[in-house]
């Protein structure tokens, strides 16, 4: 079977457009869900806000009135989502919990490498060595963010919740790139929820315990409003954005936009959570901008698509 045409350039710069808003989208979430997890058990938190984001988009299926995938499809489908949504978010959760937002947000800065090496593996990513120097220069001005915040005055980030979260990277790019061939044949719409509904449902079994010991009428409206926000923003609008990324530009260029998060969660949880930036994290943060920009260039003149 023949790959998909190549997009042109104005799907490719409004798919990068898109590509912006959810990596702020997803910035700003690291600062709403560290304060998620400090006022409800992370575990109850995740289930919530996962429910509520498979709620939505299997009600956008069921409203496009669109052909369900063949059964081999929506089966292979479930699994990735075991492995994308529920062995990932429970990871990348409770390592949130464990570590601030900002640091975080710099250890999730790393999946491009890791997704070129693993999708190079796999046979389903070609890297230019113009792009290796982006990632590489990437990687580094992330080694400065890092050594940066181990400099603030805010205290040292837990090293348990940098390896859970790091552990999350590494499931994320098998994920994304064991996904990427079923993003070429299906709608996003589609990919999104029936990888959701595959991760939600061991979730909601492993968060279980949390969920029934929450006292929810206790919940204020302002922690509902993070739930609402990571959920419908962060797991519904940005995932779409996220899967549109990975078929018409590649996972590695798409996951290369999510270095943009930590510059956005560092500025977002300076006011919300008095992480103070350092100025090493200001080198940091133009080197990622850096290495994103390298990177786009190298792969302007090449087929959108990585077969």
């Amino acid at each position: 079977m023949s790959s998909a045409p190549a997009s042109t350039r104005d799907q490719v710069l409004a798919t990068e457009v898109l590509l912006v808003a959810m990596a702020t989208i997803w910035g700003v979430n690291f600062a709403v869900m560290k304060y998620g997890t400090q006022v409800l058990d992370p575990l109850a938190y995740n289930g919530v806000r996962m429910t509520l984001a498979t709620v939505l988009l299997l009600a956008l299926i069921r409203r496009q009135l669109a052909k369900v995938p063949p059964w081999r499809d929506v089966r292979a489908l479930l699994l990735l989502g075991v492995l994308g949504h529920g062995i990932y978010q429970g990871l990348f959760i409770l390592g949130l919990a464990r570590t601030r937002a900002g640091t975080a947000s710099l250890v999730i800065a790393s999946s491009p490498g890791v997704i070129a090496i693993v999708g190079r593996l796999l046979g389903v990513e070609q890297v230019s060595p113009r792009a290796v120097g982006g990632i590489v220069l990437s990687i580094a001005g992330i080694g400065f963010v890092i050594f940066g915040s181990s400099q603030s005055s805010a205290g040292e980030a837990s090293v348990i919740g940098d390896l859970l979260i790091l552990a999350a990277v590494v499931v994320w790019a098998f994920y994304t790139s064991l996904l990427k061939p079923y993003t070429h044949r299906i709608d996003g719409v589609q990919v999104a929820g029936w990888t959701l509904v595959g991760g939600v449902l061991p979730m909601l079994l492993f968060a279980a315990p949390a969920l029934v010991r929450t006292d929810w009428r206790a919940v204020t409206a302002l922690t509902w409003g993070a739930i609402a926000y990571s959920g419908v923003m962060a797991m519904v609008v940005a995932y779409l954005f996220w899967y549109r990324g990975v078929r018409v530009i590649g996972s590695t260029r798409t996951a290369m936009f999510g270095n943009l998060q930590p510059i956005v969660a560092l500025a977002v949880s300076w006011p919300l959570l008095g992480e103070v930036p350092t100025a090493w994290q200001g080198v940091g943060a133009a080197a990622v901008m850096g290495g994103l920009l390298l990177t786009r260039q190298s792969e302007m003149a090449e087929p959108a698509h990585g077969e």
